[in-house]
């Protein structure tokens, strides 16, 4: 999730606050001393890859240690619950992240770590490719690298690059930009997840967002689905408060933003220079929440196992054709009906009066309502897939 953010609300400003993070180096304020300067001509950012389609493989990591260290006590090595395929349209009209589930029953391929040596194949739960990568390497790397050799051999979308999420980085990216405000519609009490939360409109705080997006037990119904649907509901918000703080026309709050998301990700090379970054994030200023579309792939229960894992459908097939097609995954909304014509009608005339009704405070200013199920349904960030009040 820092990752996307970071990838696609990056823009304006984004080379100075990215170069400034990137080097340790002695700074001085002594322009600030100059005055009545001429106006500065500043050339926008570059894509590298414009005019080409882009797909990025972002993996959420649990390691032991660290910040991390006590939420997953007792696992070994590392592994990988959450990964998002973020695509975006050669034109940089449009961005749609596909989300994998982890228990989907696939093949994972064999895969060579940085060690030299390779990983087994095995039908398994798509996140033993992190998992083994991790084992058998001995390193990050190795991990991302086997997760895109299966996604790659799962689905034959080409992977321009990846990103590896520390997920308590997204902690402190959340607390950067003030909380993020989503609707919780049931109260929420999951002790494993140190989350407990009020139903209605709340503001998370960064360790709010951080157990609401990895909260399996004590909320919904307890499955990797739910899961998935509620950490694309936080995505949208984040995508919604970034976008309504306008956070690109102010360096100090894209600075706390980039620099807290920077901090826990692992980029493949081609992604992490800042001319990429800055450029890419440049190209997609003017994304809107209409046009940020969430998806998971559509699966079935797993007839060998339904209670725990589940299978890609023929639907999956599909998504990924319009994925390597650079097409829209979701078919654009028909336009609206024209309005009746309002000079054919039996009814008579209402004008001012005693007899004329009041209006309704509700019917002017309706509650949202909720159009779109997360994790089961692709929306996008101006979808309400909730409901409160």
């Amino acid at each position: 999730m820092v990752a996307t953010a970071v990838l696609a609300f990056g823009a304006v400003g984004g080379a100075t606050a990215l170069t400034s993070i990137q080097g340790n180096i002695t700074s001085s304020n002594a322009l600030e001393l100059v005055e009545d300067r001429p106006e500065q001509t500043v050339p926008d950012p570059s894509d590298p890859n414009a005019g080409k389609p882009l797909n990025v493989l972002v993996m959420g990591s649990d390691a032991r240690g660290g910040e991390n260290g006590h939420e997953v006590e007792g696992v070994e090595g590392m592994r990988s619950d959450t990964t998002i395929l973020v695509h975006v349209s050669a034109d940089r009209s449009r961005v749609e992240m596909i989300s994998i589930p982890r228990d989907s029953r696939v093949d994972v391929p064999a895969c060579t770590t940085t060690n030299g040596k390779k990983t087994a194949p095995a039908n398994t739960r798509f996140n033993a490719a992190f998992a083994d990568g991790a084992t058998v390497g001995g390193d990050v790397d190795s991990a991302a690298a086997c997760t895109v050799q299966t996604v790659e051999s799962l689905t034959d979308v080409y992977v321009d690059g990846f990103v590896v999420v520390d997920f308590a980085g997204f902690q402190n990216m959340v607390t950067a930009i003030g909380g993020v405000p989503i609707c919780i519609p049931e109260a929420i009490d999951s002790p494993k997840a140190d989350l407990q939360l009020a139903a209605g409109w709340q503001t998370l705080d960064g360790a709010q967002a951080l157990g609401f997006a990895r909260a399996r037990y004590g909320v919904g119904d307890g499955s990797d689905l739910s899961r998935i649907g509620r950490q694309q509901q936080l995505l949208a918000a984040t995508v919604n408060q970034v976008l309504s703080k306008n956070l690109l026309s102010d360096l100090g709050q894209i600075y706390g933003f980039v620099d807290a998301g920077t901090k826990s990700l692992t980029m493949s090379d081609n992604l992490s220079s800042i001319p990429s970054l800055a450029g890419l994030a440049f190209s997609l200023q003017g994304a809107t929440s209409g046009n940020i579309t969430f998806m998971t792939v559509p699966n079935a229960p797993d007839p060998r196992d339904p209670d725990a894992k589940v299978v890609w459908t023929s639907e999956a097939d599909e998504l990924w054709a319009k994925v390597r097609a650079d097409e829209p995954i979701v078919a654009p909304a028909a336009p609206a009906s024209p309005p009746a014509d309002d000079s054919v009608t039996d009814a008579p005339p209402v004008t001012e009066g005693d007899d004329a009704p009041a209006p309704d405070p509700a019917a002017t200013d309706p509650a949202p309502v909720q159009s779109k199920e997360a994790g089961k349904e692709a929306f996008s960030a101006a979808d309400q897939t909730s409901q409160c009040g």
